[in-house]
């Protein structure tokens, strides 16, 4: 599907504040609120917009520590990917999962409260798939972190 700048500023809008009204996200883009509502339905059917969510406060809910974990495997099989991608799918702590270039085969970065929470999530996962090495490291300071997908490369496909 071709973005073009008025989806460029409704998706900008929503990704800022998914609670805004309508006529809000209308203002913003530069269109009357039904040819708006209309963007953001077809935005929806082509999957651009997958869905909206709100975003917590990881640190109020107890879940402040922000571990990143370098998993490296000797096993590259199907059936292994397969109980790999299970194992992290049924520890809620894992929050992102990535396949990697280089030294590293996967990074996984999981919220914790502190170590010994860390400890358990390390010791399900160890449990569940067999692993050659597992480093983990603890982010000190967040610094940036944000949800937002930059918008200009969405034109220049066109």
């Amino acid at each position: 599907m071709a973005i073009d700048e008025f989806d460029r500023r409704i998706l900008a809008a929503l990704q800022g504040d998914a609670t805004l009204s309508i006529a809000e996200i209308a203002e913003r883009a530069g269109l009357s609120p039904t040819p708006c509502w209309r963007r953001i339905q077809k935005l929806e059917r082509a999957g651009i917009i997958r869905k909206r969510v709100a975003l917590l406060d990881r640190k109020q809910l107890n879940a402040g520590v922000t571990v990143f974990i370098a998993v490296r495997t000797s096993q590259h099989t199907l059936a292994w990917l397969e109980k790999f991608q299970k194992a992290v799918a049924d520890i809620p702590e894992i929050v992102d999962v990535y396949r990697m270039s280089g030294e590293i085969d996967y990074l996984l970065r999981a919220l914790v409260t502190d170590i010994a929470a860390y400890d358990a999530v390390y010791k399900k996962l160890i449990s569940r798939v067999d692993l050659t090495d597992v480093s983990s490291m603890f982010a000190m300071e967040e610094i940036k972190s944000t949800t937002e997908i930059p918008l200009d490369y969405a034109l220049a496909s066109e």
